[in-house]
């Protein structure tokens, strides 16, 4: 009965630890995506969460929030990008000087 309860509870440990994982690297995790011209169009995709912008891995936020980028530019975009982590550091660092 006490291997059952042990196994129960890693399981729900992993289940737990995945599920605040975010998105997976290299997931499609676009909201919306229209190309105009190829390579070039509209995507909308999650931010990041704030707390994790200064790690290694960033995490997206749930889209439920309804805090979504709507951006116009090169198709294959990662939201989890350089780009995306840099532009998303600067938008919070100007909204906490309010």
């Amino acid at each position: 009965m006490k291997i059952a309860t042990s196994l129960l509870l890693a399981a729900l440990l992993l289940v737990g630890i995945l599920g605040l994982s975010g998105a997976a690297p290299g997931a499609d995790s676009a909201l919306l995506k229209e190309e105009f011209a190829p390579g070039y169009g509209h995507l909308k995709f999650p931010a990041i969460r704030e707390e994790t912008l200064n790690w290694d891995r960033p995490v997206l936020k749930d889209p439920s929030t309804g805090d979504v980028i709507d951006f116009y530019g090169p198709t294959d975009q990662d939201p989890l990008g350089k780009d995306q982590i840099l532009s998303q550091k600067r938008q919070d660092n100007f909204t906490d000087k309010d």
